[in-house]
């Protein structure tokens, strides 16, 4: 059956499109055109003149619904994802934080029965550790960080066909090594929790780290050691041109200025949006169903119980592009950043990240003020306020 959406302006790789149409057919775009007459014995959707985008890509997320990834059950991670689903996010790369190796290998078991079955919007997992430091672990639990150790990532990796990505420090002894054996393996190596200086980071780099884990948090900046100045990570990252980087854009993590200092100096196509959200994200009610006991939630973010950290996100795709509208940043690179540019950073963008021809029916109506009023996954609609 035919799905034909007019009525609404609709973000394309080439720009925004009005007066045209998206036509859907088996899970997939069968044609962007700028003609919006009704098809014969096509179902009409009328946009109503709202925005029409493609589905969220979340390329870091730790739960959501009440349930947290780390449980490794099929119904964590099924209701974790539909309630990101309703958000807006209709592709989904469910993330650990530090772990144990049978909490990984669990992960794993669940991820790739998922992807198997299709349908869920999960397409592979992200190991957010626990290769860190432990001076910048944050909210990671801190028995469970540790050095890289070969004979732990590699069984792993060469019995799982769904990891995705997995972030350490690069300044560990071993981390080198553990990222070109990721990358060889097609896995994202990132770096992520560190204290790495320059010569760190460009190592890292030449080595295959090519993007960095939630940009600005739990690295350091400029700064001086006693009379002296020296590079941060993040500055270090800045003088990378091919590194790209991913911010949590829920307005608390990260300011909104320095959000737009990142856009101004890596551009749409190095920067994605990410939530890095918790258990408690997409709620009803976020303080009972805290996932992590050490975790409050205050000023909307989580923070450790001693106000010591940040801990995680209660946001959503949704909140993502609104805050970088808020942060004047305009609204078609503020999707692009949530859509097409982790899509790409991902490895699946030849099905993800844009409304093109070919491409998976991941579509999101929206209304003016960006609140999300219908979703389509694979051409299934699964929220709708809209009609």
């Amino acid at each position: 059956m035919l799905t034909q959406i007019i009525n609404g302006k609709i973000l394309t790789p080439q720009g925004w499109l009005k007066d045209g149409s998206i036509i859907i057919r088996d899970g997939k775009i069968l044609e962007v055109t700028n003609c919006d007459l009704a098809i014969i014995g096509a179902e009409i959707i009328d946009a109503k003149g709202m925005y029409v985008l493609p589905g969220g890509v979340e390329m870091h997320v730790h739960g959501g619904g009440g349930h947290d990834f780390q449980e490794g059950t099929e119904e964590a991670f099924r209701i974790a994802a539909q309630a990101h689903a309703k958000h807006g996010t209709t592709s989904i790369f469910p993330t650990l934080s530090s772990s144990t190796v049978p909490m990984m290998e669990k992960a794993v078991e669940t991820c790739t029965k998922l992807i198997k079955e299709g349908g869920t919007g999960i397409l592979g997992l992200h190991f957010e550790g626990p290769y860190f430091s432990p001076i910048k672990a944050g909210a990671q639990v801190p028995e469970w960080i540790k050095n890289p150790d070969p004979n732990e990532y590699i069984p792993l990796v060469e019995h799982s066909s769904c990891i995705a990505r997995w972030d350490a420090a690069p300044e560990l002894p071993g981390a080198l090594q553990f990222g070109r054996f990721c990358a060889e393996k097609g896995i994202l190596p990132s770096i992520g929790h560190t204290s790495a200086s320059y010569d760190d980071v460009k190592a890292a780099f030449d080595s295959g780290f090519t993007h960095v884990t939630h940009f600005y948090n739990a690295m350091p900046g400029f700064h001086n050691k006693r009379e002296y100045k020296y590079e941060g990570t993040v500055e270090s990252v800045y003088l990378i041109d091919g590194m790209t980087v991913e911010c949590i854009a829920d307005g608390v993590h990260v300011p909104p200025t320095i959000l737009r200092m990142a856009y101004k100096i890596k551009g749409v196509e190095r920067m994605a949006l990410i939530t890095d959200a918790l258990a408690v994200a997409a709620c009803d009610d976020e303080a009972a169903k805290a996932f992590d006991p050490r975790v409050i939630i205050e000023d909307g973010v989580c923070k450790l119980a001693d106000r010591s950290a940040l801990a995680g996100s209660i946001a959503t795709t949704d909140r993502l592009v609104r805050t970088m509208v808020a942060a004047d940043i305009p609204l078609a690179d503020a999707v692009r950043m949530a859509t097409e540019t982790p899509a790409h950073i991902m490895g699946v963008a030849d099905r993800k990240g844009t409304l093109a021809r070919g491409k998976d029916a991941d579509v999101l109506i929206v209304d003016k003020k960006l609140n999300v009023r219908c979703v389509w996954q694979m051409g299934k609609i699964i929220e709708n306020t809209l009609f």
